[in-house]
């Protein structure tokens, strides 16, 4: 015999069929975040900046670059190591990830030497895609100098007579860090070295100095939708600081050639012009010595650039299918 259901029981089952469903919040994208020289993926500091990140936007899954899951040899791997090398292993580790290889987009966050390691990444492979990029006292014209080391680090003081003994050999070259993003220049012009650009293992080919360019460098770092590099007011450490902007600083005189006044800009060796054109390329600067950030400064970068708002799974995902369905 057919039972059939109550009149006001299937008028229930109607409404709560038909109620739409409420979507989940947006996921902000993964966060990339690579540290500085002297530092590790470990660091109390750093993981505290990562901690914050998921307190202003939920959800986020923070990736640490480290070149070694040990501490200890991941913060020696900042001072001893080929860059090109390094580089190299941090884009087969990310585009294997579980979670990062899925992820439609990433955002990243570079500090100090991390910043310039960072957008290496973008122009040299950029898997998973990097959608907004942050740098703090970033050296990405390069140093004309080598920091100086806390009295008792041996570590840094080893290197660093190193450094000065033979920067542009082929053994440091290939195995000092630092060294890899020295940037020697004319002490009249200003301009750089044909030293330099002969025999840099790192910086004077991902900024595209030499006579042949590379077209993908250019192409990947024209892709970020965001790159935000940010100034110390009063960094000593990163000689001259305005290298964080990209800035030419003539050792001789001071004077600073700024980045649009630049040929790398104006012949856009590496798409930082195109970046500019669409609104996307921005020089802030931060009270303070290298490396002295605060919390404020912090979470005004997570809101501003990181929000699910300015990039999310869902919104990357949907244009995606956006485009194959064109």
């Amino acid at each position: 015999m057919l039972h059939l259901l109550p009149l006001s029981t299937l008028l229930l089952l109607r409404s709560v069929l038909a109620t739409p469903r409420p979507s989940p919040a947006p996921q902000a994208l993964p966060l990339l975040i690579w540290h500085g020289l002297g530092d590790n993926y470990a660091a109390d500091g750093l993981r505290s900046v990562g901690d914050l990140a998921i307190d202003v936007n939920p959800g986020t899954f923070v990736y640490y670059i480290r070149l070694d899951e040990s501490p200890d040899s991941d913060k020696s791997a900042t001072f001893f190591g080929n860059l090109t090398e390094q580089i190299a292993s941090v884009c087969a580790d990310l585009a294997a990830h579980p979670i990062l290889s899925t992820a439609p987009g990433v955002n990243a966050l570079g500090f100090s030497q991390g910043g310039q390691f960072l957008r290496a990444f973008v122009e040299r492979c950029n898997v998973p895609p990097v959608k907004t990029l942050v740098t703090f006292g970033s050296q990405h014209n390069g140093i004309s100098k080598y920091q100086i080391c806390l009295p008792n680090d041996w570590l840094c003081k080893t290197y660093i007579g190193l450094l000065r003994a033979n920067t542009w050999g082929a053994w440091v070259q290939a195995h000092l860090v630092p060294a890899q993003y020295f940037r020697a220049t004319n002490a009249t012009t200003g301009e750089p070295t044909d030293e330099y650009l002969a025999r840099s293992n790192f910086l004077a080919d991902v900024n595209n100095e030499r006579e042949v360019k590379n077209a993908t460098y250019k192409k990947n770092l024209a892709s970020l939708d965001k790159f935000v590099m940010y100034v110390f007011e009063q960094d000593t450490t990163v000689v001259p600081k305005e290298s964080g902007w990209f800035a030419q600083v003539n050792t001789s005189s001071g004077k600073v050639t700024p980045l649009r006044n630049r040929t790398i800009y104006t012949e856009d060796w590496i798409g930082l012009r195109e970046l500019d054109e669409k609104g996307a390329l921005e020089f802030k600067s931060t009270e303070g010595r290298h490396m002295r950030l605060d919390d404020e400064v912090l979470t005004d970068v997570f809101e501003e650039y990181f929000s699910p708002a300015q990039g999310s799974w869902e919104s990357l995902q949907k244009d995606a299918q956006g485009q194959l369905e064109l």
